[in-house]
């Protein structure tokens, strides 16, 4: 800082006014200087908001105090730069062939996503042998244009519905279902498969059975052996992947969960397990879709307090996020509880009764109320941008990846919070 000089006797008066009168120059200086950053910096905050707004308009709309006006108006508006991932951990998205709207959103947003599952095969029993229907569902075309779109995994879907003891009971049966299921792979190129059969092996009555549930978890490991020793055709040194669908633990472990001991059994020949953290309500207990405490409740079962477990399971945990919606009738008169809507039944339901949207804050999800035209009344739970948004949070506090059910059934701006 530059010193001040000093004034001659003879002057001190001219030099006192003409100190006065620099102060006062410099005092104005500085009030024109910082009046000009204020406007400088208010314009330069409407405009950053203003082109903000404008490449991403859903921020301003991650808010409880959301509203049918807003949805209505920005729903189908996403960022410009729909290649840019926001959620760093995997992120798998379902597709199925009955929404065919899943399709062009995996392609459109080929890059928020490290794997795409397409609803596609089931592995059944005929007579005595097996058989892996599907492929008809398959699109070679859509393969070859995701492949040009981005580096999303492809990793269809397979579910067992043959019979554990046609499948589980002899060694040949599995040798061959895996067989199936492999050369399938190398066949259409996929990158691996995504497995259903825990929840059809319970429906069967199998997993109360020790032995039986032995021969369950070393079918999966099995497969998983098998396809990491065959290498992807999209990555260099990359082995095919297996994802495993996994139902929620009750808060008192049954017989038929999956736990976290199970967990660990597989950890090593599994990449992946998608965590079905969704449909805890259904029209006998109308209710939110996917409270936050018990996704808490349910990821703290399976990972434990453990830092040192945590960190090392949690990176294969794939948090189910539903993009679907229920609507339930609250009469008990009425000839049906109600079901599940996806993102147009939403917005038809929102232009038509224009309701009042309510924030739950134990659950963590909006909802409303509506009377339909036989006088009905209604309660609708559907996904919002501060719903998914504390989800989001919630497995990237965890450490843990995504699974969404399904793209197809949400609304175009929750990609941006991806």
């Amino acid at each position: 800082m530059a010193k001040k000089r000093s004034a001659p006797s003879g002057g001190r008066r001219e030099n006192r006014a003409e100190s006065s009168s620099r102060r006062l120059n410099s005092a104005s200086g500085r009030r024109k200087l910082v009046a000009f950053f204020i406007v400088s910096s208010i314009i330069a905050i409407v405009t950053y908001r203003y082109r903000f707004r404008q490449s991403s308009p859903s921020q301003g709309l991650v808010t409880t105090h959301a509203n049918c006006q807003h949805i209505l108006a920005e729903n189908s508006k996403v960022s410009g730069n729909s290649s840019q991932r926001h959620y760093t951990y995997p992120v798998l998205g379902y597709i199925t062939p009955w929404n065919s709207r899943g399709y062009e959103l995996a392609k459109r947003f080929n890059s928020k996503f490290t794997h795409l599952s397409p609803i596609w095969y089931d592995l059944k029993s005929q007579q005595t042998s097996l058989v892996l229907e599907g492929r008809h569902n398959a699109d070679r075309g859509w393969i070859s244009e995701l492949k040009k779109a981005g580096e999303a995994l492809i990793l269809p879907r397979v579910v067992l519905e043959a019979s554990p003891a046609v499948l589980l009971g002899k060694e040949k049966q599995r040798n061959k279902a895996i067989n199936l299921i492999v050369t399938e792979c190398k066949e259409m190129g996929y990158d691996g498969i995504v497995l259903e059969s825990w929840s059809r092996w319970a429906a069967y009555g199998i997993l109360h059975d020790p032995s039986m549930r032995n021969l369950a978890l070393q079918f999966v490991k099995q497969l998983g052996d098998a396809l990491h020793s065959i290498s992807s055709e999209k990555i260099s040194g990359q082995q095919l992947q297996l994802v495993y669908v996994i139902g929620s633990p009750s808060e008192k472990l049954q017989e038929h969960d999956f736990g976290p001991k199970d967990l660990e059994t597989l950890s090593e020949a599994v990449d992946g397990f998608s965590l079905m953290t969704y449909d805890f309500s259904n029209p006998h207990n109308p209710g939110p879709n996917a409270p936050l405490k018990w996704i808490q409740i349910v990821l703290q079962l399976l990972l434990g307090t453990s830092g040192n477990r945590a960190q090392s399971l949690a990176p294969k945990i794939l948090l189910g996020i539903n993009f679907y919606g229920n609507d339930f009738s609250l009469s008990r008169d009425a000839d049906a509880g109600g079901g599940a809507i996806i993102g147009r039944d939403y917005l038809a339901l929102l232009e038509k009764h224009w309701p009042e949207l309510q924030w739950d804050k134990n659950s963590g999800e909006h909802f409303f109320f509506y009377t339909d035209d036989k006088d009905i009344r209604h309660v609708v739970f559907y996904p919002s941008l501060k719903s998914i948004s504390l989800r989001l949070e919630e497995a990237r506090s965890w450490g843990c990846g995504i699974s969404i059910w399904e793209i197809g059934q949400g609304l175009d701006y929750f990609f941006d919070l991806l």
